[in-house]
């Protein structure tokens, strides 16, 4: 039988005591202010635990430590097969330790158990291992100039990284933040979203016993006005790499040009056209849309929230949404048969049922769902919804819902599709189906966006890179093109004669 299957996670649930302080410099304390705030479980509304609430003294506490480990060369100045080494040990007591992590990460962001472990502990560990695995292969460049000069282009770390991360898949998206970034050899500090951090502990825990030397990777939880705006303002670090809101995202660089000009790399929000043509395979797409939107309860930045299908299939196309909808209805996050879990906070979910009542306010068609589920468990759920008949310049055409709610637009020639998938502030991802692979291709040269599929959606690999145009955000997270974030590159230049 499977992990998921033959574990019962109710029990384990019950024993399970997660760490809930800060961890800085090789240790886990209180924050100064010996403030704390509550962690919920969207699946019922309980609280799982306090967790230390860092500020500003917190941070400059962690940066001093960063600081002085990375000055130090105590993990920058390490061989790379030692750091890889390393790395490569806290990669296996994270697959160890799976079933901890992904309860963790199921009873703090309300996502189905399954999914934590065979989707986002087993992403984080492959991420974390395919960076380690590049320490030892990445090759500087020499500059073709002439006999009389030799010219050394030499890629560095950037020094104290703050990696920033989002709820809804802390374990995935920091693994591609320290992955690069520890790799490299930079000193990370780790700052998780408020309302999902038990997980991004338990990393820390596991890198003191891999043996990341002390003040190299820190854990500082935190509300993000306080601990965030901290982190975007101080002046000894070097770079922040944030996921997470396009409004957010601006304070960061607001953050930045108010103190050091730290680098700041951005992935932010998205409101992903899927483009169906009357050449489609129609019975192929309707699974894809449905998985592209009410996955993970519609809380993926890249969510293909908008389907922009051609008038004379869309009723089809529809109809075909439904037995989906019934099959990801909403369920206990924790029941291994669950596909859709819980919206991840009381205000989140009320915000998710205002852009529906919204939408149709504004002239949208209800064709499925639309109401809240399972109030017997004190949770947040919604199940999977669409809103027809809807205009692309409406709100909730062009606003980022961030829940399972897909809003349907009808357009008549592939032209037309193009100019409204790309009419929009958002350029993280789109996609196309279509039978004609030429006409496939070409559309997708044209659409304003970091990841374009054809005949596909959410196809993802480590190696391949991850980011948006426009308002999507800037820099690359996955692949080589990572390391650009948190590195610098140095020319030395040697004159021969």
């Amino acid at each position: 039988m499977s992990i998921v299957a033959d574990t019962n996670w109710r029990a384990l649930a019950q024993s399970l005591k997660p760490r809930n302080q800060a961890f800085i410099n090789g240790q886990f304390v209180d924050a100064v202010s010996a403030q704390t705030f509550p962690s919920y479980n969207p699946a019922n509304g309980q609280k799982i635990t306090d967790i230390a609430a860092c500020d500003a003294a917190d941070v400059d506490r962690a940066v001093t430590a960063a600081r002085r480990a990375f000055e130090s060369g105590v993990w920058r100045d390490l061989k790379p097969l030692e750091r890889k080494t390393i790395l490569l040990r806290w990669v296996a007591l994270i697959r160890e330790h799976q079933r901890e992590l992904a309860l963790l990460e199921t009873l703090d962001t309300g996502k189905p158990i399954k999914e934590s472990v065979n989707v986002d502990v087993a992403s984080c560990a492959a991420g974390l291992q395919w960076y380690a695995e590049c320490i030892d292969k990445l090759y500087d460049e020499i500059a073709p100039n002439g006999p009389s000069s030799l010219v050394l282009v030499t890629r560095e770390p950037i020094g104290v990284v703050a990696a920033v991360i989002p709820w809804n898949y802390p374990l995935i998206i920091g693994s591609w933040k320290i992955g690069p970034a520890l790799a490299a050899g930079n000193s990370v500090i780790l700052k998780p979203a408020e309302q999902a951090s038990l997980s991004s502990l338990k990393l820390a825990e596991l890198a003191q016993q891999a043996g990341i030397p002390e003040g190299v990777f820190n854990v500082l939880p935190g509300l993000g006005h306080q601990a965030g705006q901290a982190i975007g303002l101080h002046p000894d670090i070097d770079a922040v790499v944030f996921t997470g809101s396009t409004e957010v995202g601006r304070k960061f660089l607001e953050y930045s040009a108010r103190s050091n000009l730290k680098r700041v790399g951005l992935e932010l929000g998205g409101k992903s056209p899927h483009i169906v043509t009357e050449e489609a395979d129609l019975e192929k797409a309707a699974m894809y849309v449905a998985y592209a939107i009410w996955y993970n309860q519609g809380e993926t930045c890249n969510a293909g929230s908008r389907l922009i299908v051609q008038r004379g299939v869309k009723a089809k196309l529809l109809k075909l949404l439904e037995p989906w909808a019934e099959r990801l209805a909403p369920g206990d996050p924790l029941d291994p048969t669950t596909e859709m879990g819980a919206l991840i906070s009381a205000e989140h979910c009320q915000r998710v049922r205002q852009y529906i009542e919204l939408g149709q306010q504004e002239g949208a068609i209800l064709a499925i769902g639309g109401r809240q589920l399972r109030p017997e468990s004190g949770g947040w759920y919604i199940g999977p919804t669409v809103l027809d008949r809807v205009q692309n310049d409406m709100q909730v055409a062009r606003e980022e819902i961030f829940g399972p709610v897909l809003v349907v637009i009808e357009y008549d020639d592939l032209e037309e599709a193009i100019a409204l998938a790309n009419d929009s502030e958002y350029g993280l991802a789109a996609a196309v189906w279509c039978r004609d692979i030429s006409k496939a291709h070409l559309a997708a040269r044209r659409l304003r966006a970091g990841t374009v599929w054809i005949n596909a959606f959410d196809h993802t690999s480590i190696n391949a890179p991850f980011g948006g145009y426009k308002q999507s955000g800037n820099g690359r997270d996955k692949s080589l093109h990572a390391f650009d974030k948190v590195t610098e590159l140095k020319t030395t230049w040697l004159e021969l004669h």
